[in-house]
This record gives structure tokens, C-alpha cells and sequence, in this order.
């Protein structure tokens, strides 16, 4: 390892330093909302709040990869994308003709979908969702004879199963690469990853809510401001992190504005996504409804890109 650190050193520091971040974003979580003010102040702490509980679901994740390895991580995650495309069909009108192509979706493409990432199939898993299933979902869709608004219903069960499993599946998925003779570890690789999407997302509510600003028009927990200061920062943060990737530290720099750049682009559309199908802001501000969806916004535009740029970047190795 770099910095002439083992690997069992390495997660030890990052560990008590993820426990470290966690507990100082709780305690001036709470600080900051004693102090608040005005109801817009309230809310936008409130979201700093909920992004740090974040924090520590992902050092639990970050234990289970070094401690129970890929298998209890993908269960995981195929937990998180049958509970986030769940919210996803709950905010999508559905009717009963749709009965099975959901059923499937739930119970058949879900488990798949990571069984294929847990046997190192990646261009199945890669091409299982975008291609055979977008081919399958019309047909079981079609059998019942609804033709009541059929492109739209189709369209969006296979846009919730794009964005709730495919794109979030590419997460694990990084624990296929074989690195270890660039001086890292796959599980190294993936807490990179998901420590720049947690952290970008995560300055991005706290500087809004210091700086302030002019608000999002889908998102008024985040202002301009807050984006331009909060992802500065955690693009800074990955490249000063170099150091647990296999790659140089330009190299980290490009990455971690790969992945901040492409985590507000999925916030941005998310918003967008919920406002679309009911979601309105209401009694101050507060979202309906908001739950992992929103939570794994960044994370669903993020993983797939990195991921691919990865994968282009080993194999130049190679």
C-alpha cells in the first residue's frame, strides 16, 4: 500500500476517520439547528441531518466489504434497490395489468441482476436490464391487452428498474476488478467511490446551509452557492485521497470531478423525476415522500460512469 500503510492499516484509519466525520456532522447538525432561526434555516439543517445519518449507513457498508466480503454486500445493495424501487413504483401510477411485469421486476430482475455481478459476469450484467429485460418488460406488459396509456407505463417501470438497479448495482460491481497489483484493493476502490459521492452530496447540503443562496428551483435545500463551495471541497478531498486508489493523483483529481460532476447532474434529475410524478413542496418547503430515492440520486448517475471509466482505465493498463 501507498503511504507504507498494510491493508488492514489502511481500513482501520479510514474506518476511524469515517466515525470521526460522522460524529462531528451529528454534533454540528445539532449546534446549527439550535441556532436556526427561520423555517428555510430549519429545513436545510434538517437535510445536513439526514445526509449524515447517511454517513453512517455507509461505514457499515464499508465494514461488511472488508469483514463479510462481496457476498453480504451484494445482498446489501439488492436490499437497497428492491426498497428504492419500491418508492419508485409508489409515486408511479400503476394498474393492475402491470401485476406481473412487477412481480418480475421485484422477485426475478433484482436478485438476478447481482447474482450475475456475484459470478463476475460482467457484460451480462452490463447488457441484462438495458437490452433483454427492456425487450421483456413490453411483451409481459402486453399480454393482458391494456393499451391505456402502454409507452407510458412501460417506460417508466423500465426507467425505475434503470435507475433503482442497474445504475445502482454498478456500485458493487466494482469489487470484480483485479488491482491488486496496483497497490489497492477493489474494496478500497468502491470506498473511494462512495466516500466522494457521500461527501460531495454532503458539503453540498452543509455549505448551503452556511452560505446560503439562491435555492434550486427542484431542490430547496441546496443553493448555487452551496453546490459551487461543496463540491470544490470534496473534489479536493479525493484527490488529497490518491493515495487508496490505484491511481496517480491527477488521475484521482479527474475521477473525483468525474463523480461530483455526474452526482449533482443525478440530483438534478431525480428532483426532477419526483416532481414529475406528484412530488410538490409543501408546509415549508418539505418534500413529500422523500426517502432512498432522493438519497441515491447522486450515487445512481455516479456509479455507472465511474465504473466504465474505470473499467476503460484497467484495461489501458493491461
Amino acid at each position: 500500500m501507498r503511504l507504507g500503510l498494510t491493508l488492514q492499516e489502511t481500513y482501520v484509519l479510514i474506518l476511524a476517520v469515517l466515525v470521526l466525520l460522522a460524529t462531528i456532522g451529528t454534533a454540528y447538525s445539532q449546534w446549527a439547528l439550535r441556532k436556526a432561526t427561520s423555517t428555510e434555516q430549519i429545513d436545510r439543517i434538517q437535510a445536513v441531518s439526514s445526509r449524515v445519518k447517511t454517513g453512517w449507513w455507509l461505514i457499515l457498508i464499508f465494514t461488511m466489504a472488508f469483514w463479510a466480503g462481496q457476498t453480504v454486500l451484494l445482498i446489501i445493495f439488492a436490499i437497497i434497490s428492491f426498497f428504492t424501487f419500491r418508492e419508485f413504483v409508489a409515486l408511479t401510477p400503476t394498474k393492475a395489468s402491470d401485476h406481473w411485469a412487477l412481480v418480475i421486476s421485484f422477485y426475478v430482475v433484482i436478485p438476478l441482476q447481482y447474482i450475475l455481478i456475484g459470478l463476475d459476469q460482467n457484460s451480462l450484467f452490463t447488457l441484462f436490464i438495458p437490452v433483454y429485460l427492456f425487450l421483456l418488460l413490453p411483451i409481459l406488459m402486453s399480454v393482458r391487452k391494456d393499451n391505456d396509456l402502454f409507452l407510458d407505463r412501460v417506460a417508466k417501470v423500465q426507467w425505475g428498474l434503470m435507475l433503482s438497479v442497474y445504475c445502482v448495482s454498478h456500485a458493487p460491481a466494482l469489487m470484480n476488478f483485479d488491482i491488486q497489483r496496483f497497490g489497492s484493493s477493489p474494496s478500497l476502490l468502491l470506498l473511494f467511490f462512495l466516500l466522494i459521492v457521500f461527501l460531495g452530496d454532503l458539503f453540498v447540503v452543509m455549505a448551503s446551509s452556511y452560505f446560503g443562496g439562491k435555492p434550486l428551483r427542484d431542490n430547496p435545500h441546496k443553493t448555487t452557492k452551496g453546490i459551487a463551495v461543496g463540491a470544490l471541497i470534496a473534489i479536493l478531498v479525493g484527490y488529497g485521497l490518491f493515495w487508496m486508489t490505484p491511481f496517480r493523483s491527477w488521475q484521482a483529481l479527474i475521477m473525483s470531478i468525474v463523480i461530483v460532476v455526474s452526482g449533482l447532474m443525478g440530483d438534478v434529475v431525480i428532483s426532477s423525476v419526483k416532481r414529475s410524478l406528484g412530488s410538490r413542496f409543501m408546509d415549508g418547503d418539505r418534500y413529500i415522500g422523500r426517502g432512498t430515492l432522493e438519497r441515491l440520486a447522486p450515487l445512481m448517475f455516479a456509479a455507472p460512469v465511474y465504473y466504465h471509466i474505470t473499467q476503460a482505465y484497467f484495461r489501458a493498463m493491461w
